[in-house]
């Protein structure tokens, strides 16, 4: 049953804003959902209520976020579709005793769970440890891993090849800005932007903030940590749900962290 819309922009506007957003043309998006260019110009200027399937046929193809779909859907005056369950909700036991299970397999190595702005949901042992070394402004809650990676008290001053890594995190904050319509990822990249660490990043340009030639022709850019008087090489893998129908599933990564050489898999305490 429909219900009466937020207050905000139109339905029309916010499609318009993530067809633009995903650099697709009218014709282009029009020919892929499997209607007319002049409906969807039609429903982009508000001459035309799309139906809740086809909203969420549009918002399929442009890669929209499952939360913001629920946005396009309140916005035309219907119920949202998609339910955002707490991972503590007795619904969702089987799937966090599968993520702990997960993290606590991955010891001695670091591992996290992570939401949408990459605050810190679950860590085994390892991740815990590593979060020892933060002063305790940035442990949070939320503890989050572009400010704990990025601000200068945090991470960084363990991070010896920082130019890399901090670059390597930046990045992936912009792109999740720009990839999304969320205002706290929004409020978060201006934040770290005004670390002097992130300043000191942007002031070296793009070229200066590419792999050095040592690592050119490396495989992938590790994080090379100072812990205690050893330094240690990490790379890591981020793992997300393949269909998710709930927001915070579909908002949830597994991140793991693992020696990128022999030597910091002894020090860690696991030899291959």
């Amino acid at each position: 049953m429909a219900i009466t819309a937020t207050a905000g922009p139109g339905v029309g506007p916010l499609v318009r804003d993530w067809r633009i957003r995903r650099r697709r043309s009218q014709l282009d998006l029009a020919l892929d959902a499997g209607v007319s260019a002049r409906h969807l110009s039609f429903v982009e200027t508000g001459r035309s209520r799309p139906s809740p399937e086809l909203l969420l046929l549009l918002a399929e193809r442009l890669g929209v976020p499952l939360r913001e779909r629920n946005s396009l859907l309140l916005a035309a005056g219907y119920a949202p579709r998609y339910h955002q369950t707490a991972l503590d909700d007795p619904a969702m036991t089987q799937v966090k005793a599968t993520l702990v299970r997960m993290l606590d397999l991955h010891n001695p190595y670091p591992g996290l769970v992570i939401d949408r702005t990459w605050n810190v949901v679950l860590a085994n042992e390892a991740g815990m440890q590593l979060a020892q070394l933060l002063p305790e402004e940035l442990v949070g809650p939320p503890l989050n891993v572009f400010r704990a990676g990025l601000h200068p008290d945090g991470m960084a001053r363990y991070t010896l090849n920082f130019p890399e890594w901090g670059a390597y995190l930046l990045g992936q904050l912009e792109r999740l800005r720009l990839s999304t319509d969320d205002a706290e990822v929004a409020a978060l990249f201006e934040e770290v932007s005004a670390y002097p660490t992130v300043r000191g990043l942007k002031s070296r340009g793009n070229a200066d903030r590419g792999a050095p030639a040592d690592l050119a022709s490396s495989l992938l850019i590790p994080w090379e940590l100072l812990l205690g008087d050893v330094s240690v090489s990490l790379f890591i893998t981020l793992t997300t749900f393949g269909t998710p129908q709930d927001v915070t599933l579909s908002e949830l990564a597994i991140e793991l962290y693992y020696p990128a050489d022999p030597e910091s898999a002894r020090i860690l305490g696991r030899p291959r």
